[in-house]
């Protein structure tokens, strides 16, 4: 069975996922952007939005190409994929990435409200799930396994849980999360939304099989 991946979150020293005050202008909260400046440089992140060939190699670069190696497709909680809240409106919002998304699979937003599927440029489509984590988690699981029977991986696609961090708190407790890289980043934030607050890791199976120090962030992964 393919495994359920977290990949390149990005955690603050003081334990929060997300600063507080998440809007249009701080879709990661207040501070927000911070935890991710270990991979704006590396030359994964430039290649996916358009620096060519340029940009850092070394820890970051392998951990950021880790992040999306043997993925056939994505689950999101609805905050990823915009900011509106309730019902939606319209179909006018199509997520923060502009027509062509870096997912380039299947991606399945949590929600409460129904939508159509979307389909962007580039191979991302978003199915939109309202009938909860697990639901979500066998549809991708689903996707992933097409996508490797079609012939991308002969080994078989993983899912990658992209956030935000009560969609990862979800999972996590539920003990569905095989395996979960978290990039601490050298900054803190005093408020927001903390990841494992009241979360036992190793109660819940979990143990540490990876820890790496680079100047930019100290790369944890855990896994069952």
């Amino acid at each position: 069975m393919s495994k359920l991946r977290v990949n390149c979150f990005g955690v603050s020293v003081d334990g929060f996922g997300a600063g507080p005050g998440q809007n249009l202008e701080n879709p990661l909260g207040v501070g927000g952007m911070g935890l991710h400046e270990w991979v704006f440089p590396t030359r994964m992140f430039q290649r996916m939005h358009g620096g060519g060939g340029d940009g850092t190699t070394g820890v970051d670069n392998d951990f950021a190409e880790r992040g999306f190696a043997g993925v056939g497709a994505w689950i999101l909680g609805r905050n990823m994929f915009g900011p509106v809240r309730g019902p939606w409106p319209d179909d006018s919002w199509k997520g923060w990435w502009g027509d062509e998304p870096p997912y380039h699979v299947p991606v399945f937003v949590l929600t409460h409200h129904a939508r159509p599927p979307l389909e962007m440029a580039g191979g991302t489509t978003f199915h939109f799930v309202t009938d909860g984590i697990e639901a979500a988690l066998e549809r991708a699981r689903e996707a992933a396994a097409s996508a490797s029977s079609s012939g991308q991986a002969a080994g078989g696609l993983d899912v990658r849980l992209g956030g935000g961090v009560a969609t990862i708190r979800q999972y996590l407790q539920a003990g569905l999360v095989d395996e979960m890289h978290l990039a601490i980043s050298p900054v803190a934030l005093g408020s927001g939304e903390s990841l494992l607050a009241g979360i036992d890791l190793l109660k819940l199976g979990y143990r540490r099989t990876e820890h790496v120090a680079t100047p930019a962030a100290l790369h944890v992964v855990f896994a069952k």
